[in-house]
């Protein structure tokens, strides 16, 4: 039994065709916008890149930016046999196509919904790169003379501007590394970088934060004091999140779009190919996802798999020689002529 079948009318089958050859056009433009979303992404992972561990954050922008191309490809095309679907003759060009075609549409819709779940699922990922690489940002952040870290300085300090945050989990962090070089350096001092926050009615404290004596009427303990208390790696966390999530519900959208436009693709070629079966183009004709229940079909497609799997297997048994049934030719000597019979009775 067919699942979920669809008539359709000669009116109906153009109508189809007519509204997935605009729908197709449609999904260039969302191949367009994911490919767009991937560079975004890149981009913003790239500017704080010193402040990340090596990882493999780049895999999700990689995928979208590829997902994108792709989705932009496989619509033009499908945008052509739709238009092509009106009329009939020139369905019999796409006939054998069609369903090449849509097994491919399918996995590529599947991308993309994998696309969606990885911008959800990158959170413990992104953490764990964002901690290793602020922990080696602070640590080399002193190194203002030595080449290929000098920038780093710079770097930390907009960070904790920008984003109103100071040290890895908190400001506390500082006091765990030596993060001024040694020539300016004085053990007698403990100070911050400056995370300052600027909309504090007091002076900022930034010197012996811990003691209460060197300040007036402050106590360390109970006061909240005037610096960022939120750590740069929840801070970024928060913020690349936030984009994620955003992106990631985009491209659940597209999807969602993506396997309306593969349905009815679907519906289309099917109501085509039983309306070339009737042999008449103006006739009724039935549509459907599956020919066959989805159990059967999935039988049909495990006995398809095992007759190959055995087929490969009695090649693999003959080492692949074509000609292992066949008997030797016979050799007569060097004229190579069989003998007479009546000589060999003689």
């Amino acid at each position: 039994m067919a699942v979920l079948p669809v008539r359709f009318t000669k009116t109906r089958r153009d109508r189809l065709a007519q509204v997935l050859w605009v729908l197709n056009w449609i999904s260039v433009v969302t191949g367009i916008i994911l490919f767009s979303l991937g560079i975004f992404l890149k981009v913003e992972i790239n500017k704080r890149q010193d402040l990340m561990a090596e990882g493999h954050l780049q895999s999700l922008p990689n995928m979208l930016i590829a997902v994108g191309l792709i989705a932009c490809a496989i619509n033009f095309l499908g945008g052509k046999i739709c238009y092509d679907c009106v009329d009939t003759n020139k369905f019999l060009r796409w006939k054998l196509v069609m369903l090449p075609y849509i097994i491919c549409t399918f996995f590529f819709t599947l991308s993309v919904f994998v696309g969606a779940l990885m911008c959800y699922g990158m959170r413990g990922q992104l953490e764990e790169s964002l901690s290793l690489g602020l922990q080696e940002a602070m640590r080399y952040y002193k190194d203002t003379d030595t080449p290929g870290r000098c920038f780093l300085k710079r770097t930390v300090d907009l960070l904790q501007i920008q984003f109103q945050c100071c040290g890895n989990d908190g400001y506390k962090d500082w006091f765990q590394i030596q993060w001024i070089s040694n020539r300016y350096l004085d053990m007698s001092q403990k100070k911050v970088v400056d995370c300052c926050n600027v909309n504090s009615p007091r002076p900022c404290i930034q010197y012996q934060i811990t003691n209460n004596s060197a300040h007036f009427n402050y106590d360390h303990q109970k006061e909240e004091l005037n610096l960022w208390m939120r750590g740069c790696r929840h801070a970024l966390l928060h913020y690349y999140t936030n984009i994620m999530h955003s992106i990631g519900l985009t491209v659940l959208i597209i999807w969602l779009f993506e396997l309306s436009v593969l349905t009815g693709v679907r519906y289309l070629q099917t109501s085509l190919e039983n309306m070339l079966r009737q042999g008449d183009p103006e006739s009724d004709s039935d549509g459907w996802l599956l020919e066959n229940s989805f159990v059967e079909t999935a039988r049909s497609n495990f006995n398809i798999i095992k007759h190959l799997s055995k087929f490969n297997q009695v090649n693999t048994a003959n080492n692949g020689d074509p000609n292992i049934d066949k008997p030797s030719p016979a050799h007569y000597g060097p004229d190579n002529v069989p003998p007479n019979p009546h000589q060999i009775d003689g």
